[in-house]
């Protein structure tokens, strides 16, 4: 059996729905009433449990499980302004992680995957503007800015799976990743407290409309992105492989532009005769952070490469948005978003 936490969020819903079409046992763990009854209306393994609440984990099984996957996270994209709480980093990223370690060591999980974000990284984006990041360069953590107390605590998260991978023999294995992209959460996030509607979908609804496209700044700076998909398949790849543990960068391992991504939108969403046109204003600033990773090590331990190239990752994009497998998440993503502003 493989325990997911965070099963309600966009990559836990993609892998848990993956896993069980593989044949895996699963069993979704979530705080959220919402995700509790997307998992209940389809008849599927749920356990809500609070993992700041030690006692949550009374709920789930005491023996028997093979793996845990850890997702759950507090994010900055997730908070407003008025509800910004340093706390709320501590309690849900390293006290939950202390939590999901503890019940892994008492019912003798031999394995845990923990999902990180890139962000401990950022102090060397300038520094190593031009060079893949690797998982040996260390940390360079920002200690100022909304992505702050986030990467501090998501360190303390990954530090706390060593020392239990360390001390008493859990297969520990942790997975940083860059921007996910997907069909799900890429409507509006939180900037500086407030919520905004994303570049990406921008760039989606003028293409499908025919509008221009605006490239502001340099149009050949980017950063480096990876499908859901991809994130998804490496998570397998770690559960399939034993004795392995330590940091791995998924990611595409490249740059990805900003030419390019509108290229490709274009490409994908816009009619043949009504083609959106690109418009480059280096008049007008863009906010793009430049950085990518070196994935070497994830091809070499896990055997895995991403998939999807980003024309790829649109048009199955397009495929999941029209299905409506995955609408769930959307709603979810707006009820999160009203809730956060209305405080």
């Amino acid at each position: 059996m493989i325990v997911v936490f965070g099963a309600g969020g966009f990559l836990g819903t993609y892998l848990t729905d993956h896993l069980i079409a593989g044949g895996y046992e699963v069993l979704a763990s979530d705080v959220s009433e919402v995700s509790e009854a997307y998992y209940r209306n389809r008849n599927l393994a749920f356990e809500r449990v609070d993992i700041t609440q030690k006692e949550s984990f009374e709920r789930l099984p005491q023996q028997g499980v093979d793996a845990v996957v850890h997702l759950a996270c507090v994010q900055p994209a997730n908070i407003s302004e008025q509800k910004y709480d340093p706390l709320d980093y501590v309690r849900v990223n390293v006290m939950g992680t202390l939590n999901i370690l503890e019940y892994c060591k008492r019912a003798r999980v031999p394995k845990v995957i923990y999902t990180c974000s890139h962000r401990n990284t950022q102090g060397m984006w300038k520094e190593k503007a031009g060079r893949a990041i690797r998982e040996d360069d260390g940390r360079s953590l920002p200690f100022t800015g909304d992505y702050a107390m986030f990467a501090i605590s998501e360190s303390a998260a990954c530090d706390s799976v060593e020392h239990y991978a360390r001390t008493y023999g859990l297969e520990g294995v942790m997975l940083r990743l860059p921007p996910v992209y997907g069909y799900g959460p890429h409507t509006e996030i939180f900037k500086d407290g407030k919520p905004i509607r994303t570049g990406f979908l921008i760039f989606i609804e003028n293409a499908m409309e025919g509008r221009p496209i605006e490239i502001w700044g340099d149009p050949e700076v980017g950063r480096d992105i990876v499908y859901v998909k991809d994130v998804v398949s490496a998570i397998e790849r770690a559960l399939e492989r034993s004795g392995i543990g330590g940091l791995y960068n998924i990611s595409s391992g490249r740059l990805l532009s900003l030419r390019e991504q509108a290229e490709a939108i274009v490409q994908v969403y816009s009619r043949p005769e009504s083609r959106s046109q690109l418009r480059y204003r280096p008049d007008k600033p863009n906010l793009i952070e430049t950085y990518y990773y070196d994935i070497s090590k994830a091809e070499r331990v896990l055997g895995w490469r991403p998939e999807y190239s980003f024309h790829e990752m649109l048009l199955d994009y397009q495929k999941e948005e029209q299905s409506g497998r995955f609408s769930f998440l959307v709603e979810k993503r707006r009820a999160l978003l009203r809730q956060a502003v209305a405080g």
